[in-house]
Formats: structure tokens, C-alpha cells, sequence
């Protein structure tokens, strides 16, 4: 069917991963599609920057998760991207943390018992917030905090058990080592892209959804929206008529909040092994995670989620920076501050077009990710890792909702074509 006054057949709405490999698998299927992107870079939440040390580094997503199923270890690999296929050591890192000897066994007891409870609890009961399946006066509660603001990018008093129990990791963790953010944008050359083309508003009224931008209005037979639940929840982009279910799922999914911090190691200072990882303070939940010489390259990582990082965020990079010497000084001794200094951090909460990291549903919320991802009358789709049901949080949870956002407009426009 031909629709009067359509510019193109799909219109994309954002270009991080999830607009990206909508809008590359639309191009390759011979359907004309344009992504409208509101910043002046494409990849979204994915963000790979050049430091001084002429070493790349993601202030966004790092990690492939779930590295063995991820489609973005085929896509970086068909592409000839090196992958450093060296796992974390996320669950040893409390043996740096100056603990008396056997606090790593009780803190090892301790999650493993949380996680047993939380994963019963959602499966047996109704939802609750994460926080109340802590044991009463729990030696380990504040780090199991912690760890879950730098995974959910919340506490755990604003984390859904059924949404958390759903989530499904491998175990497999490895990283592009020429950026995550690189990867995804290099993926996106040759999908016609329009940057720096804010939304405002999409109409779906008439035979045509128009969508307006600064430029202009562009009208297609269908769009996707891959944008973050924290402008939906805002009513940004205005959908007119309007989507006061779509408004209220994404409120559901408020996205937290999780920004690195990168530190130039000088003079072949402290711990020489490479992807050390480190914990600042094993008793409260503000405190930061850190990498020591991600790669074996000549810097320190750190990592910081919910309230704190919002607290650090608006206090400032001097002030994230001497926040995390202070740690790494109690960790490593006062000999390595002068041997630390500032490369980059980011500030994703006051980046207008992400408001914060990913998405963790709200207790009672775990099923506004279905509502989320559901089209409307076979014309609007969406898309993000916020729809994803098992993959949220994670750039490859972005690009399985992409595709299938973008195969579900195909199959909706040749139907209507038929």
C-alpha cells in the first residue's frame, strides 16, 4: 500500500544501539528508512571518546555481556574489531579490600544466599522491593547495595524481584578493546542518519506519521522509537494522539544512574597486574568499584551507581576525582595520589537526551516492559533495552529490540502492501 505523502517507508527515532540495528537491518532489507537523531554523534548511551594516552575509552557501555550469545561479539568479529576476551573479576575483588581473613568466604555465603532468596521469592511470591529480602542487620547489606547500583544503576529498595530474577547473564564478560560505543557506530555506516534532529512530536493520527524536528516534519508509513524510558516518562516526544499507557510503562522503568570516572596511572604506579578490580569500602553503599590498568593500559577506572553517583554528578569531576583517590589511597597507601590524574568521566543524569544510565522496573512495575515494547495498531513500535524482557541494561538487549521492532514494521507494512 502506498501512503500519500510519505517521505520514507520507517522512520527511526534515535540512533544508540537499539535505533541502529533497527535501522540497519530496515536499509539491508531493501526498505527506505531514516533515523532522526537528536545529538550531533550517533551510538546514544554508547560512547567511545579518545583519551590522551591515545587509548580508547566508553564512557557508556563497555562490557558484551553474556559475550557468547551476544550478537555484538559476530558483529565486532565480522567486522576484523579485537575483543579482549579476559573475564572480570568482579566476585574476587573483596580480596583487596583489606578484610581480616574469612571475610571472603562469609561475604561469598552472604550473596550467594540473597541471590538463592531473591530467585525463590520472585517465583513463589508477589513483587516486592529487592531491599527487603536483605537479612535483618546483615554484616554484607550495604556492599550487596552497592553492587546493585552499579548494576541496576539503583539500590536495591528501587529494584523489582521479578524484574531482577528475569535477568539472564551468561557469566561470559569480554569488551571491545577499541570501544563498545566505536563498535555500534561503526555498525550504523551507510543507515541514512539525520543528527542533531530532536523529536518533538509524532503524530499518528492520519494515513502518514508525521514526526516533527527542528528541520522540519518527515512523514512515514510507520516508526520505531528506541528512545530512554526517562523522556517517555517526561512526555518527550508528544504522541498525538497520546499514549498515556506507553507514558506510564516507561515511569515504570525510570532508568538509574551508573558514570565512570578514568584516572592516568603515572610512573608505573601501584598494582602492575592488569584488570585488577578493586572495592573502595566493603560497609557502605556509596562507595566505587575500580579497575586497575583496564587492558594493562596506564589508567584506573572507577565506577559509581544511584544516589551517589547523581551526588558525585553534580558536585563535579574535581570532586569525583578526589573522592576516588581518597579510596584508592586507602586501598593502595598515600604514595599513589600524585601518581593519579584526571582523563575523563561522564555525566549521563545531565545528559538531556539520556537522563540517566539503563532501566530497572520499579517494584509492582516488572511487567511495563511488555507494555513498553508493544506496537500500536501496527504503525508505531518500539524498541530500547528497556523492552527487553531478559537483556535489559545491556547494549545487546538495544540490538535484539531493534531488530525485532524492525521486523515487526516490516511483516505490518507488507501486509498492508499484500
Amino acid at each position: 500500500m502506498t501512503v500519500r505523502g510519505a517521505d520514507v517507508d520507517i522512520v527511526v527515532v534515535g540512533a544508540g544501539a537499539a535505533g541502529l540495528a533497527a535501522g540497519r537491518r530496515l536499509h539491508d532489507s531493501g526498505a527506505s528508512v531514516l533515523v532522526l537523531e537528536a545529538r550531533e554523534r550517533v551510538g546514544g548511551r554508547a560512547w567511545t571518546i579518545d583519551s590522551r594516552l591515545g587509548k580508547a575509552i566508553d564512557l557508556g557501555c563497555e562490557w558484551l555481556h553474556s559475550a557468547d550469545r551476544n550478537p555484538w561479539t559476530a558483529i565486532a568479529r565480522a567486522l576484523g574489531r579485537a575483543i579482549d576476551e579476559r573475564l572480570p573479576d568482579w566476585s574476587t575483588r573483596i580480596r583487596r579490600a583489606r578484610v581480616a581473613p574469612g571475610d571472603e568466604t562469609d561475604w561469598l555465603a552472604a550473596r550467594a544466599a540473597f541471590y538463592d532468596t531473591l530467585e525463590q521469592a520472585a517465583a513463589e511470591g508477589p513483587d516486592r522491593p529487592a531491599a527487603e529480602l536483605l537479612p535483618r542487620g546483615g554484616r554484607w547489606n550495604a556492599m550487596l547495595d552497592a553492587i546493585s547500583t552499579w548494576a541496576n544503576g539503583t539500590e536495591l529498595a528501587r529494584v523489582s524481584i521479578h524484574d531482577l530474577a528475569r535477568y539472564d547473564d551468561s557469566g561470559i564478560n569480554w569488551r571491545p578493546l577499541d570501544g563498545y560505543g566505536a563498535l555500534i557506530a561503526q555498525h550504523g555506516e551507510g543507515v541514512p542518519v539525520r543528527l542533531a534532529a530532536p523529536v518533538s512530536a509524532i503524530d499518528h493520527r492520519g494515513a502518514a506519521i508525521a514526526l516533527e524536528t527542528p528541520a522540519g516534519s518527515v512523514r512515514a508509513r510507520a516508526a520505531i522509537v528506541t528512545l530512554p524510558t526517562a523522556l517517555l516518562a517526561a512526555g518527550e516526544p508528544r504522541f498525538v494522539p497520546a499514549l498515556p499507557a506507553k507514558q506510564a510503562a516507561a515511569a515504570g522503568l525510570p532508568l538509574g544512574l551508573a558514570n565512570k570516572l578514568f584516572l592516568e596511572l603515572v610512573d608505573g604506579a601501584a598494582d602492575r597486574s592488569t584488570d585488577t578490580h578493586l572495592i573502595g569500602k566493603t560497609d557502605r553503599t556509596e562507595t566505587g568499584s575500580y579497575q586497575l590498568r583496564p587492558h594493562g593500559w596506564p589508567m584506573v577506572q572507577g565506577y559509581f551507581g544511584g544516589k551517589f553517583a547523581a551526588e558525585l554528578e553534580r558536585a563535579g569531576p574535581e570532586a569525583m576525582t578526589a573522592f576516588a583517590i581518597d579510596e584508592l589511597a586507602g586501598l593502595l597507601g598515600d604514595g599513589i595520589r600524585p601518581r593519579l590524574r584526571y582523563l575523563a568521566s561522564s555525566a549521563w543524569d545531565g545528559d538531556r537526551f539520556a537522563r540517566g544510565g539503563y532501566s530497572a522496573a520499579l517494584p509492582g512495575h516488572a511487567e511495563a516492559r511488555a507494555s513498553l515494547a508493544a506496537p500500536v495498531d501496527d504503525r508505531l513500535f518500539f524498541a530500547g533495552e528497556a523492552c527487553s524482557a531478559r537483556d535489559f541494561s545491556t547494549a545487546h538487549g538495544a540490538y535484539l529490540t531493534g531488530i525485532a521492532a524492525a521486523d515487526q514494521a516490516l511483516e505490518a507494512l507488507g501486509r498492508h502492501d499484500a
